[in-house]
Order: structure tokens, then C-alpha cells, then sequence
């Protein structure tokens, strides 16, 4: 029996619309980095990048759970020394809410190459409205 691997030109891409409203961030994030990776393809390989492109919307309204609200913190560094910037997520999403989003699904792809060329076609929206509506992104998850 011969391994099948997927050429660049027998992969189709397709548009998923997905509302962050209310759902946790983690959650959220496991469902659009398994849509990003295409693995709910018949034709997925972990080295062959056959994944989808993913719309997310009201990333604003993505929700924690417990107490994470003021205890998550996000940090960055300036690149000088004792240059750590932390942030709390309350911080966070009154600065840049669709942040979070991307955050969380970026700690959720591995660590290559592939994930850089997934994470150019996840858009996060803070909002409802998106530019994406020429593309048709049928809505998948949960509502």
C-alpha cells in the first residue's frame, strides 16, 4: 500500500466564519488551529499544509474562565535590557482584543515553518463585521 501525499494542487481551501462570542479562549482556539492545520480532511498530513482559512469574529467578546480576567497576563519584550512589558487581559482586550485570539491559536500550532504560513490566513476581528464576505466563509462551530 503507498502513502498518499497531497500535492499543492489537489488542496482546496475553504472559508470558515466563526463567532468567538462567549466561548472561551481555549476552546476557541483548538477548534480554529484544527481548522487552520485541516484536520478534519480526509487528505491531512502533519507535514503537508492542507488547511482552510478561518474568520473569526467579536473576538472582543471571547470569554475566560475563573478569575483569568486579572490574572493572565501577556507580556512582550523590547528587545532591551529589563524591557518586559506585562499586560493583564482586562488590558489586553480594552487595547487590542483580537490579540487574544491570536495568541491563544498560535500556542496551539507547532513550532515550524507551517505555522507561520497558517497563521497568514487567520483573520480576528474585534467586531461583527468583517471584508471577507466575497469569499462566501461558510459558519462552522458552535453559535
Amino acid at each position: 500500500m503507498k502513502t498518499f501525499i497531497p500535492k499543492e494542487q489537489e488542496i482546496t481551501r475553504a472559508w470558515h466564519l466563526v463567532d468567538a462570542a462567549g466561548r472561551p479562549a481555549g476552546r476557541l482556539a483548538v477548534e480554529v488551529a484544527n481548522l487552520l492545520r485541516g484536520r478534519g480532511k480526509p487528505m491531512y498530513t502533519p507535514h503537508v499544509d492542507t488547511g482552510d482559512f478561518v474568520v473569526v469574529i467579536n473576538a472582543a467578546r471571547v470569554r475566560f474562565t475563573g478569575s483569568k480576567e486579572e490574572q493572565k497576563l501577556y507580556w512582550r519584550y523590547t528587545g532591551f535590557r529589563g524591557g518586559r512589558k506585562t499586560m493583564t487581559a482586562a488590558e489586553v482586550r480594552a487595547k487590542r482584543p483580537q490579540h487574544i485570539v491570536e495568541h491563544a491559536v498560535k500556542g496551539m500550532l507547532p513550532r515550524n515553518h507551517l505555522s507561520r504560513t497558517m497563521l497568514k490566513r487567520l483573520k480576528v476581528y474585534a467586531g461583527s463585521e468583517h471584508p471577507h464576505t466575497a469569499q462566501k466563509p461558510v459558519a462552522a462551530g458552535k453559535a
